[in-house]
């Protein structure tokens, strides 16, 4: 029998909204959910969801390891649309900006290191940087940009330019 996974359990208008983290993408109980829309969110309801925003899995909720209907988080947003109600708004806002940063968040946080991004802006352009395991990152295709300017006024191509500093290495 496959390992259960553990929800985060977080809490809103005294309703327990079960989540976890699975492959870097969020799941959403569908009863919980159910209970802060008002309604009941079974497998026929959802049905209209694709195949890979719904999913039975085991969780281990208040003691016990039981099978439930998890939702994806863009088969969330795709039920709050479908069932379309003006407090869903509030819902969807709590979910986007306080559920799934906390479920990121928690998944990184016994690491001691994790990818975080920067952007370096000059006065003609900004360059995006990824900053992992004390090393700055740019992305290929921005490269011609970067050396297309020419600080020192030397007129040379931007592959010879690029070999030049990489040779430097």
């Amino acid at each position: 029998m496959p390992d259960a996974n553990t929800p985060a359990v977080f809490t809103r208008h005294n309703v327990n909204f079960h989540a976890l983290l699975l492959e870097n993408q969020a799941w959403f109980s569908a009863s919980d959910l159910g209970r802060l829309m008002s309604k009941h969110l079974d497998e026929r309801m959802t049905r209209k969801l694709d195949p890979d925003q719904r999913r039975m899995m085991l969780v281990h909720v208040h003691g016990l390891t039981e099978e439930r209907l998890m939702l994806s988080e863009s088969g969330v947003y795709a039920l709050l649309i479908y069932h379309y109600c003006p407090e869903y708004r509030l819902l969807r806002e709590w979910i986007t900006h306080q559920v799934v940063p906390t479920l990121r968040d928690e998944r990184y946080s016994h690491k001691l290191e994790r990818p975080t991004l920067s952007v370096l802006d000059w006065p003609k352009m900004s360059l995006c940087m990824l900053h992992w395991q004390d090393e700055p990152w740019i992305r290929l295709r921005d490269m011609p940009a970067v050396l297309v300017d020419d600080p020192f006024g030397q007129h040379e191509s931007w592959w010879r330019k690029a070999s030049r500093i990489l040779r430097g290495f």
